[in-house]
């Protein structure tokens, strides 16, 4: 990015504004990079706010406290921006609604739902505890460690084995695949 304040302004003019912006750029772009998501928008956003502290540089008595300023003027213009954003609205005869999805067939989620219970019960029995604690009983990590009496790690890897497992189990492959 090439830092070009106030057209017809020379840079001379402030040479410790100069030197600011060009040792403290990099930081300000990142702190205009957080406030928008893209990159050509945050560099727009610092030219205008470095303007307007150009502007102002006479009257900032604290230089100490310029990246405060300059912060400040970088929230200030995006917030106007947000604000003067313009929303087209267009009217029009009929509204677009979405196509209604089917509901599903409670008989059948009450057969995926039991083919799932028979694959936790073929876990072994360690690993089908922390599976019930996590998933049907909605434990944290923490949680479920700290009622079986083991650490977050053993819960992690055990989980992560039975996962492995469930996906694997042939019953219900062939619903998968059915």
């Amino acid at each position: 990015m090439t830092t070009t304040v106030c057209p017809g302004a020379s840079p001379a003019a402030f040479p410790s504004f100069t030197s600011y912006v060009r040792a403290r750029e990099p930081m300000l772009l990142r702190t205009a990079r957080s406030l928008t998501p893209n990159v050509c928008d945050a560099e727009d956003l610092l030219q205008t706010a470095l303007a307007k502290t150009y502007i102002a540089w006479e009257r900032i008595e604290d230089h100490k406290a310029l990246d405060g300023y300059v912060r400040r003027a970088l929230v200030n213009t995006r917030t106007s921006q947000w604000r003067k954003r313009k929303v087209d609205e267009f009217v029009c005869e009929e509204l677009p609604e979405p196509d209604p999805v089917p509901a599903p067939d409670p008989a059948e989620q009450q057969v995926l739902r039991d083919m799932m219970w028979r694959a936790v019960l073929r876990l072994p029995g360690r690993q089908r505890a922390m599976v019930v604690l996590r998933y049907y009983e909605d434990l944290s990590e923490a949680q479920t460690a700290e009622v079986l009496g083991v650490s977050i790690g053993t819960v992690k890897s055990a989980v992560s084995r039975a996962l492995v497992k469930l996906r694997e189990d042939p019953e219900l492959c062939r619903a998968a695949a059915a």
